[in-house]
């Protein structure tokens, strides 16, 4: 079957971008000698939790580091009615995380890998910079 991803919901988007999200988190702290379980799940964590991944969108959002078209994704990400309330985060951090997990899905499923890799470098990068 045929995928139109431009046509797809963007929870659908963000379902995807979360998993993508997280393997590139997990390999980067693998690749940077981190070994311990614990240890690993905790520096994951500083990645992956909504309130960095918003803090990440918003950081593009604010230097216009987006494309139009991806500006698109992520207002369509950010205003996509999950149906759940976050416990530990503001809807509103919620929904930008949301959004950057759209605009991680987006790039995979349309086989854009070189802007995909570049966003995703950079996010890690940004998010270790705000760590120290």
């Amino acid at each position: 079957m045929e995928r139109n991803v431009k046509q797809m919901k963007s929870l659908a988007l963000a379902y995807m971008g979360d998993a993508i999200y997280e393997v590139y988190v997990r390999e980067h702290l693998l690749d940077s000698g981190q070994v311990k379980p614990h240890q690993l799940h905790q520096r994951a964590i500083r990645f992956v939790s909504g309130k960095a991944q918003a803090n990440i969108i918003l950081h593009w959002l604010e230097v216009k580091h987006l494309t139009e078209e991806e500006e698109k994704i992520v207002a369509r990400g950010r205003n996509a009615k999950s149906g759940t309330i976050p416990k530990n985060i503001s809807v509103q951090t919620y929904r930008y995380s949301t959004a950057f997990e759209a605009l991680i899905g987006y790039h995979y499923l349309m086989k854009n890998e070189a802007r995909l890799q570049e966003l995703l470098q950079e996010a890690i990068e940004w998010t270790e910079a705000r760590m120290e």
